[in-house]
């Protein structure tokens, strides 16, 4: 079953890089008591991802945060090495929190997931953007077309903010 508005958010355990390697995030130490907003993509480093979903929100970063929002992450059924990799290659660092989902546990308890096996990419999450109040789904996003970030792109958060 699908997350939906008003849901809390499952239990995970992300990995992220630090300037000490990797780190462990829970969803509790990433989300309780504060307001994020968090978007999804199918692939760190492949084209609509790395040349329009993310730019958005690197670019936005400053109107995201003075409308009241704490985190801007994204999340990716990636390993940790990779999104290290994405968040300095992209100008990202410092603005997003670039979070592993490396087994894919997140995508799959959020109801997110994506087979990708017949485009030999196996396992992925859904590319969504959702805001996340004190752990809770306060808007929801999934991208309905493949190949594009519209409907879950920086500017469609900011109407929502």
């Amino acid at each position: 079953m699908t997350i939906s508005i008003g849901d809390k958010l499952p239990s995970a355990t992300f990995k992220t890089m630090t300037a000490d390697g990797a780190k462990n995030l829970t969803t509790e130490e990433i989300f309780a008591g504060k307001k994020v907003v968090l978007f999804a993509v199918p692939g760190a480093f492949t084209p609509t991802c790395s040349n329009n979903h993310l730019p958005g929100y690197v670019e936005n970063h400053d109107a995201i945060v003075a409308r009241g929002v704490d985190t801007i992450a994204v999340v990716s059924v990636n390993d940790v090495h990779v999104m290290g990799a994405w968040a300095r290659f992209s100008g990202g660092e410092g603005k997003v929190l670039f979070l592993a989902d490396g087994s894919g546990d997140f995508a799959r308890a959020t109801g997110l997931d994506l087979d990708l096996s017949a485009a030999g990419m196996g396992l992925r999450s859904k590319r969504f953007s959702m805001v996340v109040e004190d752990g809770k789904v306060a808007q929801l996003n999934v991208e309905g077309t493949a190949g594009q970030a519209i409907d879950s792109g920086a500017a469609r958060i900011l109407e929502q903010l």
